[in-house]
């Protein structure tokens, strides 16, 4: 049957070329697929490892290859960009009127950065990198960074490893609050303090303009450079009036079979799938994420929906901040509970255990990655 397999799948399409598509379509060449297999990304590079972007590629390393990077054999339509889909045809078109014919479709598309009002930079893509990086190169007296977050932390550490002074904005009391709890956020916001970032919360930003933050309060932050870093909103809108249920993603079975068209699958950032372990429908924005997701979801797509394999993997994610490791897993966020299970916050050095009626569902280590990795452990049993 020559590239053929079960489920009479010739050709395979896969819309978003970043890590999550990536892993799709080396896991169909391992699995056996021999068929036709495109695919489609958005930006003009090949895959490329993402989290040096806020941190080692701003200080001029262009060091971005990713961890087990081997391309399979396939059609790379890198620039080019899905806008319509016809799933009961099952056709996807392109930017530039060009129809692609699939048996199944992976889509990876990803997610987009919210933007502010007024003259703001993001970082998302590895040429948002490079435009960061050439600004900072032009010695802005301050760097305003809008969103306390997972970016916005990393940016704040490195540019203040640059020497450059940092303001960070954050519209919550706590930065990262709702990822990490409240014990380890505080501890991060003194963290920041106490390696010279001017730490705003509480504060709505309404404008950029005229190098200033305008807040809602009537406060202006001066600042030669502004980024934000508010967080990202899937990549769907090409999906507009397909069929495929969207709500904050895709939504998918536990097996990432999308909803409301056959023949389709969807992996990272753009995928809202039920949690097995949590009982909770999720949307997980991690490297690790799409590195697993992407796999599995092609994996079922080969073997079908009767072979397919629930995605359980409990989401986690590491970073360091002005030389912390920050490491958390699960969902804190589903806690009725927490405490410190080991270490001291005084010391810098503390883990914490999240729990929910009793079960654990989430830890968060602060430069304690044995207790951190015990914690997770104890949240799949």
């Amino acid at each position: 049957m020559g590239g053929r397999v079960p489920g009479m799948i010739e050709h395979i399409v896969i819309a978003g070329a970043s890590l999550a598509g990536l892993r799709a379509a080396q896991t169909l060449r391992d699995e056996g697929f021999t068929g036709p297999l495109t695919l489609v990304g958005a930006e003009p590079h090949r895959p490329y490892n993402r989290p040096p972007l806020s941190k080692s590629v701003l200080t001029g390393d262009d060091d971005v290859a990713l961890p087990g990077g081997d391309e399979p054999e396939a059609a790379w339509l890198t620039g080019r960009r899905a806008v319509r889909l016809d799933a009961g045809a099952r056709v996807l078109t392109l930017d530039d009127g060009a129809e692609l014919r699939y048996d199944g479709l992976v889509i990876a598309t990803g997610a987009q950065p919210r933007r502010l009002p007024g003259d703001a930079l993001v970082l998302r893509t590895l040429d948002d990198a490079l435009a960061l990086r050439a600004a900072l190169a032009r010695g802005p007296e301050r760097v305003a960074i809008v969103g306390g977050g997972f970016i916005g932390g990393e940016v704040a550490s490195t540019v203040r490893a640059l020497g450059i002074p940092v303001t960070l904005i954050d519209s919550g009391e706590l930065p990262m609050a709702g990822v990490i709890g409240a014990t380890a956020a505080r501890w991060l916001a003194d963290h920041h303090r106490a390696h010279g970032v001017d730490l705003v919360t509480g504060a709505r930003v309404t404008e950029v303009a005229g190098g200033a933050v305008l807040l809602a309060d009537g406060r202006r932050v001066e600042a030669g450079l502004v980024v934000a870093a508010i967080g990202v909103v899937p990549a769907t809108g090409w999906l507009d009036g397909s069929g495929v249920k969207i709500d904050d993603g895709v939504v998918t079975d536990a097996a990432l079979f999308a909803e409301g068209a056959s023949g389709i699958v969807a992996a990272g950032d753009v995928a809202r799938w039920p949690h097995p372990v949590f009982g909770a429908s999720v949307r997980v924005e991690h490297w690790a994420n799409a590195n697993e997701q992407g796999a599995l979801a092609a994996r079922n797509l080969l073997h079908g929906p009767d072979a397919a394999e629930p995605y359980a993997e409990v989401p986690g994610l590491g970073t360091r901040v002005h030389g912390a490791r920050v490491q958390w897993a699960g969902l804190p966020a589903l806690a009725d509970a927490s405490e410190v299970a080991a270490g001291s916050v005084e010391e810098d050095r503390f883990a914490v255990a999240f729990t929910r009626n009793g079960v654990p569902v989430g830890a968060v280590g602060v430069s304690f990655p044995k207790e951190f990795n015990r914690l997770r452990r104890a949240i799949v049993g």
